[in-house]
């Protein structure tokens, strides 16, 4: 089915500055674009952020993938998707000193707010981040909306960049993917510290003897007597919490062994909802 084309128009624009869109932070922000807000390319999804604690509105693929690098860093302390460049009197008057043409919608024809991907925190400086495939970045009007961009953050003393798809790490992100979830785990409150920790010593014995992960995860809800999936839940949701780590770098695959494998933390850390 074709997606539904979501017009641009002035009340709109109104209506999104009267709800605050662009405004806040951490829990508190929210972006300008929302998914429904206007047609994505790749798969658009809502992900509760580790740094955030909120739903994040991602477009698009790489804004995902990206998004997991960020969440994963200890050193980003705000994330902020979907960041309009207000006001938009600013970059129309941006798009005229340098001769281009500022963004409209092609229906209404009304000059549209401008959005950079992503605004960041990271160890208390922010940083202001444009994602797109690196197959785009010939486009000649792809490059002078991005000069609006890089104009309007130079003014403000904000370091303005693109990031490609060529540039994301696969390996790392598809592992920060596949543990991303489990980071709010239910199951650790829920079992208890005693089995908790029971169950921490068994995993982390067998893994360390060279153990493939799915085994020694089956081993543990047997002997324990817990759900089946319950052991690689917690696996999972221990690597999220870095309170043991694995080298990330490498495919992490359930059937094989894990390597670099280490405990980081005491586990009274995660009896406690470390």
């Amino acid at each position: 089915m074709a997606k539904r084309k979501r017009e641009i128009t002035e009340a709109k624009i109104d209506r999104f500055i009267r709800e605050g869109r662009g405004q806040g932070t951490g829990k508190d922000y929210l972006p300008w674009f929302r998914i429904q807000d206007v047609p994505s390319d790749g798969r658009a999804t809502r992900g509760v952020g580790w740094t955030t604690g909120r739903r994040h509105e991602l477009l698009s693929d790489i804004e995902r993938d990206y998004c997991y690098l960020l969440d994963y860093s200890d050193n980003v302390s705000d994330i902020r998707e979907q960041f309009p460049l207000l006001p938009l009197e600013e970059t129309k008057l941006i798009a005229e000193k340098i001769g281009v043409k500022h963004p409209a919608d092609p229906k209404t024809g009304v000059d549209i707010v401008m959005t950079t991907d992503f605004l960041i925190t990271y160890k208390d400086k922010h940083y202001a981040r444009t994602l797109k495939p690196f197959s785009e970045l010939e486009n000649e009007r792809t490059i002078a909306k991005f000069e609006i961009e890089r104009v309007y953050w130079e003014e403000r003393h904000v370091d303005w960049g693109i990031i490609t798809d060529q540039d994301l790490p696969d390996v790392l992100i598809r592992n920060i993917e596949w543990i991303h979830k489990e980071y709010h785990n239910d199951d650790v409150s829920e079992l208890g510290g005693f089995v908790i920790n029971n169950l921490q010593r068994m995993l982390s014995t067998r893994l360390n003897s060279g153990e493939a992960i799915s085994r020694a995860c089956s081993f543990c809800d047997e002997q324990l007597g817990l759900e089946l999936g319950t052991s690689l839940a917690l696996f999972r949701h221990l690597l999220a919490r870095k309170i043991w780590s694995v080298d990330m770098n490498e495919r992490i695959i359930p059937t094989n062994a894990v390597r670099d494998f280490m405990i980081n933390a005491a586990v009274e850390k995660l009896a406690k909802g470390g």
